[in-house]
């Protein structure tokens, strides 16, 4: 464990001597100190706000964070409003989240120096990675916490204010499971629930495994009990995540844990769509195709990293699959289930990558026909073998390669989406999916297979709720979405949106119930009430 304390952590960068002639008070100790046993107190009327940058692991880490600030008493305020904490939780794989996550900092020093009582934290996969480096380059930044013990945080919001110092904690390896902490969930009708931390694969141009540790998967029981939890909750759609999902259950030694786990899923009752994200090509066996087919609950979608369509490029980052295997589990995919949607991860501009490999990954994309892919340009991140690796390709040869893509990519996702004409779809509506349904008077949510829909709700406009179950007719295809301008053909009202008219997400207790096969069903644990 990295612990490091500085001076008051009010105290002003020493690289910037902008506002070198001015100090800033140190608070004095007051009733929200630690207790003697050093845990946290209750900290009644404090604010708080989290900033969340990346993947959805990070996002549901936020919902970890929220559940322990609530638990220690501190209320969530929204934008635009000062809060009394402000907790970044940050990501660490592009290029640009170090300039993202100090750029932000900067933004708040005039605030911090206007109200010396506020604290900020800084968590995630940045503060694991720079540890230290955070209140050196930031001195007014509170508290700094690693991955591993989110758990921390109250304690170290307590610490840093009682003593008027910096808190900086990083542990070097999982302390405790995130899911056994409470969570304030951010909807009330989709959640997600981890079934596993961290990463034993070495891709060359990845940070994650060094920050997020080696695999750690959870019981199948606990995971279960988690969902059954959210279910009684109103939640209907729950996606499973991992960093390799379909790794799960190597580390209790059973390879086909995670197909036993969505057939499990299955026997939920009122968990009407399963999701997860995201399996690696390697350890992709045909039980959990199987299983995605014959479970009636798990959605027919499916996003599998591709990466590169280069054997040579693949072989470089350590991929441990070759095309010919992709494209084998794709079309095993299809051939269960025609209506699956397939959506993936490409990196253009990997070092070394030719004019030839980038042909390749074009002619993957052509085979593969995905339905959406998310596409990023390689960029280095200190610490990656990939980093040191001769050959990196010059920025403009990135772009073109990039924007090629692109174009391709997007030719093929509009010509996917149109085969959705006329068809009729089932809608779980949404909060903030459709950016523009203001203006354009629509409803948004997301169908079965994942597509974004935008939809006409007519004259019941006023009795949907997100969270509700819409069916409707496709009228309109986009690269990126669907659009249906008829009435609905029908409105199902839901729990999920009972809770969100009432303003109720789920807020449950940790869930650590230590079953080690999945089962006969065990009651899960009594949710933790309702957030006001």
């Amino acid at each position: 464990m990295l612990r490091h304390m500085t001076a008051p952590s009010t105290g002003l960068p020493g690289a910037d001597n902008l506002l070198a002639d001015m100090t800033i008070a140190a608070p004095a100790p007051s009733d929200s100190s630690p207790a003697v046993d050093g845990s946290p107190v209750d900290q009644a009327g404090r604010t708080y706000q989290v900033r969340t940058y990346g993947c959805q692991m990070n996002m549901h880490d936020t919902e970890r964070i929220s559940g322990l600030l609530e638990g220690a008493g501190y209320r969530r305020v929204s934008d635009g409003v000062d809060p009394d904490v402000v907790v970044f939780n940050t990501c660490a794989v592009r290029e640009n989240a170090d300039n993202r996550l100090y750029g932000n900092l900067g933004h708040l020093r005039p605030t911090k120096l206007r109200n010396p009582d506020m604290q900020i934290a800084v968590g995630g996969c940045l503060a694991q990675k720079d540890r230290g480096e955070i209140v050196k380059r930031a001195p007014w930044v509170d508290v700094v916490f690693g991955t591993h013990n989110i758990g921390a945080l109250p304690a170290l919001l307590d610490r840093s204010r009682h003593n008027a110092a910096a808190e900086v904690e990083i542990l070097e390896s999982l302390e405790v499971f995130p899911s056994t902490l409470p969570t304030r969930r951010e909807s009330t009708y989709a959640g997600w629930v981890s079934i596993s931390v961290g990463c034993n694969n070495t891709c060359t141009f990845c940070i994650v495994p060094a920050l997020r540790g080696k695999e750690k998967d959870r019981r199948p029981g606990d995971v279960l009990a988690e969902v059954r939890a959210l279910v009684a909750e109103g939640v209907l759609e729950v996606t499973l995540l991992g960093q390799n999902v379909n790794s799960y259950g190597a580390e209790f030694g059973d390879r086909l844990a995670f197909g036993k786990l969505l057939r499990a899923c299955g026997d939920i009752d009122d968990l009407e769509r399963v999701r997860f994200t995201s399996p690696h090509p390697k350890d992709f066996t045909d039980d959990v195709i199987a299983a995605m087919a014959e479970t009636p609950n798990v959605c027919h979608q499916l996003h599998m990293p591709l990466q590169s369509g280069s054997d040579a490029v693949l072989k470089a980052m350590r991929r441990s699959y070759r095309t010919e295997r992709y494209l084998g589990i794709i079309d095993k995919v299809r051939a269960a289930m025609p209506d699956a949607a397939i959506t993936t991860d490409i990196i253009v501009g990997f070092p070394g990558e030719t004019e030839d490999d980038f042909q390749g990954t074009l002619e993957v994309v052509r085979q593969a026909r995905f339905a959406t892919a998310f596409t990023f340009q390689y960029s280095i991140r200190p610490g990656t073998p990939a980093a040191t690796m001769d050959d990196q390709i010059p920025k403009a040869v990135v772009q073109d390669r990039y924007e090629r893509l692109l174009a391709e990519l997007e030719a093929i996702t509009w010509a996917e989406n149109s085969k959705q004409l006329g068809r009729t779809v089932e809608v779980l509506v949404a909060v903030g999916e459709g950016r523009k349904d203001e203006r354009t008077g629509r409803m948004s949510g997301r169908a079965r297979d994942g597509r974004l829909v935008h939809f006409n709700a007519g004259d019941i406009a006023a009795s949907i709720r997100p969270g509700d179950v819409v069916t409707t007719e496709v009228t309109y295809a986009a690269p990126h979405h669907l659009n249906c301008d008829g009435a609905p053909l029908s409105h199902r009202r839901t729990r999920a949106g009972d809770a969100f008219a009432a303003g109720h997400a789920p807020k449950l207790p940790g869930v650590a119930l230590g079953m080690p096969t999945i089962g006969q069903p065990t009651p899960p644990p009594v949710a933790g009430g309702c957030v006001g």
